[in-house]
């Protein structure tokens, strides 16, 4: 088998391409955007340069013709590639839009051109916004408060369409605030731990009763292995645990027997009020079940930290 994975030097991409290179060869399609250090990338698969069942192309999923090209003889396509943020979409909507919404849409077309098996698509909790009920169930309504969460609603339509116009088989995996090792370094768990470990001043936007659904990385590669045979449309992919952003805080200090102090600053714009994944869906579907709970997944995660040698 062969897999392509865009936005394979990322943070979920780079750990997909380890698992899926335990199953057959990998094309890791990464641009190296600048929108956080490119040598954190490079470093993410550095360790995986010299498998020959692993490929590196540097390349941007809004070259169609550079899609269409690398999905000849690929399986299996992962997208993962993204403008993500939800911040910085908000001051680049159009950015957000162009790369997240047109290049969906071009990896779909080079996915039916190719008769590429299935297109695992990494959408997000962002989709939802407005909070109606909770916890978020499939059919909870999409009223996205940022650019990102529209366009990611977008891309998942754009799944949706090709699969009932092209018989191409799609499904979209709504991860919610993915952590881990390698994670993005402008996220709160990496901000937070950074911050501890130092015993500096965390920094709250907001009150810190906003609340999220963290998932662990072990647990979203879980459910992408179970995509490639399993399910079609959108699934919810959490840790169905819900934990305040000043909770998220405590925690982190307790594990790092930190004495940093907290403090609170104005919230910022586009930031969902709260989200919380019922699984249920996934857990029937796809054989989904979240292994690695909050409080293990930031133990791993602080250690893995301690432990790194180029994040700091």
């Amino acid at each position: 088998m062969k897999y392509l994975v865009t936005g394979g030097a990322g943070f979920i991409g780079s750990h997909l391409c380890e698992q899926l290179m335990k199953k057959g060869e990998v094309v890791c399609l990464d641009s190296f955007d600048p929108y956080y250090d490119p040598q954190v990338k490079r470093k993410n698969i550095e360790s995986f340069m010299d498998n020959p069942d692993f490929e590196l192309v540097e390349g941007n999923i809004l070259d169609k013709q550079l899609l269409f090209d690398l999905f000849e003889d690929v399986d299996y396509v992962f997208h993962d590639a993204a403008q993500a943020g939800v911040r910085i979409s908000v001051d680049d909507p159009s950015k957000s839009h162009s790369v997240n919404a047109t290049g969906t849409l071009n990896v779909l077309e080079a996915a039916v051109n190719s008769g590429v098996h299935k297109v695992i698509n990494a959408s997000s909790s962002s989709v939802y916004g407005e909070v109606s009920y909770l916890p978020f169930d499939e059919k909870h309504p999409n009223v996205p408060v940022s650019p990102y969460g529209a366009s990611k609603l977008i891309a998942e339509h754009y799944c949706r369409i090709f699969n009932e116009l092209h018989d191409l088989d799609t499904i979209s995996l709504r991860y919610f605030t993915v952590f881990g090792p390698r994670m993005r370094p402008d996220l709160a768990i990496n901000i937070f731990t950074k911050k501890a470990l130092k015993n500096e001043t965390i920094e709250i936007f907001g009150d810190g009763n906003k609340t999220r659904d963290f998932t662990y990385i072990d647990n979203i590669v879980d459910a992408n292995m179970h995509a490639m045979d399993h399910g079609s449309g959108p699934y919810n992919i959490g840790g169905g645990e819900r934990v305040s952003i000043l909770e998220l805080a405590e925690k982190i200090i307790a594990i790092t027997d930190s004495k940093s102090e907290i403090i609170y600053s104005a919230s910022v714009k586009g930031d969902a009020q709260h989200t919380w994944s019922d699984v249920s869906k996934a857990r029937k579907d796809l054989g989904y079940s979240p292994s690695i709970g909050l409080d293990e997944g930031l133990r791993r995660y602080v250690e893995w930290y301690i432990e790194s040698t180029y994040q700091g």
